[in-house]
C-alpha cells in the first residue's frame, strides 16, 4: 500500500502480498559500506561532541511469512559515512491497550538539518543531539502520552534546527506544541492540525477545515501566540506538501502529485496572493518526497526514484531549490534496495 504524505506525516508501508498499516518509509536497505557505532543509554546522555548530521535513519526488516517486520535497532547513517545504532530507542510501539505491535515500528523523527532525532526511550519521548550524544525527555510533561493514546498513534515533527517540536496524536488528542528553547508546552484547539514548522522554530502553520472548499490557515508562534490567519481556497490547502519560511509569511506549496511534472507555487499569507505554478527542475521519473525551507531562504527538495517492477524506491536525491524559478542543484544522493522495515529522511 502506498500513502502520500502531507506535512511530514506517515508515508509508506511495504509488505509482500498484503497491505498493512502505513509507516514513514518503504522497506529499504542501504548499499554503502559504513562504520557502525552503538550508542548505549548511558552514552546517549554523555556522548562526545562532533560535527556531523544524519543522512537518513532506518530499521532493519526481516521476512516473517509474507510480511517484512522490524528486527533490528534504530540506526542513523551519517553524512561522514558512520552509522550509529540507537540501543536506547524503542523499535516496536506500545499500543493504547498496552500490547506491543511487533509488526509496526515506533516513531522516529529526524530534524531537517539532521542534527537532532526524536524517539521513544521506553515509554517516554526524548530528543537527542546527534553531535553531543545527549538524549533528554521532552519538557513540560510532553514525554508522557495522554491517556488512551498509543505510541502507534504518535507523529513527532521537529523544526530544522531542533528547537521546536509538535506532537500529533491522530484524532485521539489535539496536537501539542513543545518549545524546546524554554520548555513551554501549548495544547492546540480540537480539529486543528499542524502543517509545517519554520526552519528557525519560531513559527508554525496550522489548518482548520471550514465549510465549503476552504480551510483556515493560521500562523502561530512557538508558544502558541496567534498571528496571521487566512481563509484559503482549495488551490492552496489541497496540495501534496506545504512549507513555512522563517518570515512566517511565505508558504511553499508542492502541487498534487503529477509524476512527470511536479510543480512549485508560493502563497503569501500577508497579501493573500498565490503565485503561478512553476515546474521543478528534476529529471523525469523522480518523485518529490519532502519539501522544506532552509534558514538561508532557499528550499530543500528530496526526490525518490522507483524501480520498474513495483515502484518501490531504489534511490534518493537531495536538492536545493530556488523558490522563484524552481531551478534545482543536487546536494546529495544515494542508492537503496528493499531489506529494511522503515526509513526516515531529514525533515520527517
Amino acid at each position: 500500500m502506498t500513502q502520500l504524505f502531507v506535512a511530514g506525516v506517515r508515508l509508506f508501508r511495504v509488505t509482500k502480498g498484503k497491505a498493512m498499516a502505513p509507516l514513514r518509509g518503504l522497506a529499504l536497505f542501504v548499499l554503502a559500506a559504513t562504520t557502525m557505532a552503538t550508542v548505549t543509554p548511558a552514552e546517549a546522555a554523555t556522548g562526545t561532541a562532533s560535527d556531523d548530521s544524519v543522512r537518513y535513519a532506518w530499521i532493519k526488516g526481516c521476512t516473517k511469512k509474507d510480511l517484512i517486520v522490524p528486527c533490528g535497532a534504530a540506526t542513523l547513517t551519517l553524512r561522514s559515512g558512520r552509522t550509529i545504532m540507537l540501543a536506547d530507542a524503542r523499535v516496536t510501539p506500545r499500543r493504547a491497550n498496552g500490547k506491543i505491535d511487533k509488526k509496526d515500528t515506533a516513531p522516529l523523527t529526524v530534524s531537517g538539518d539532521g542534527r537532532y532525532v526524536s524517539y521513544f526511550r521506553g515509554d517516554r519521548l526524548v530528543i537527542r543531539d546527534v553531535n553531543q550524544g545527549a538524549a533528554r525527555p521532552l519538557p513540560g510533561g510532553a514525554d508522557v502520552l495522554p491517556p488512551g493514546v498509543g505510541q502507534d498513534d504518535v507523529d513527532v515533527t521537529l523544526s530544522a534546527g531542533g528547537s521546536l517540536a509538535v506532537i500529533a496524536y491522530e484524532s485521539k488528542s489535539p496536537p501539542l506544541i513543545v518549545n524546546l528553547r524554554n520548555g513551554r508546552t501549548t495544547r492546540l484547539a480540537a480539529k486543528t492540525s499542524v502543517l509545517t514548522l519554520s526552519p528557525d522554530g519560531r513559527s508554525l502553520l496550522t489548518r482548520r477545515d471550514t465549510e465549503g472548499n476552504t480551510a483556515e490557515f493560521t500562523v502561530l508562534d512557538a508558544n502558541g501566540g496567534r498571528g496571521t490567519s487566512r481563509s484559503v481556497p482549495l488551490a492552496v490547502f489541497d496540495t501534496a506538501q506545504v512549507a513555512l519560511a522563517d518570515n512566517a509569511t511565505t508558504v511553499a506549496l508542492l502541487d498534487k502529485m503529477i509524476p512527470t511534472k511536479p510543480r512549485l507555487r508560493t502563497y503569501d499569507m500577508a497579501s493573500d496572493t498565490l503565485s503561478k505554478a512553476v515546474p521543478f527542475g528534476v529529471p523525469k521519473g523522480e518523485e518529490p518526497q519532502r519539501l522544506y525551507w532552509d534558514t538561508d531562504r532557499t528550499l530543500t527538495l528530496w526526490t525518490g526514484r522507483g524501480n520498474k517492477r513495483d515502484g518501490a524506491f531504489v534511490s534518493f536525491v537531495k536538492r536545493t531549490v530556488d523558490p522563484g524559478t524552481a531551478t534545482t542543484r543536487k546536494l546529495d544522493s544515494f542508492t537503496v534496495k528493499s531489506s529494511l522495515s522503515t526509513w526516515h529522511l531529514p525533515g520527517e
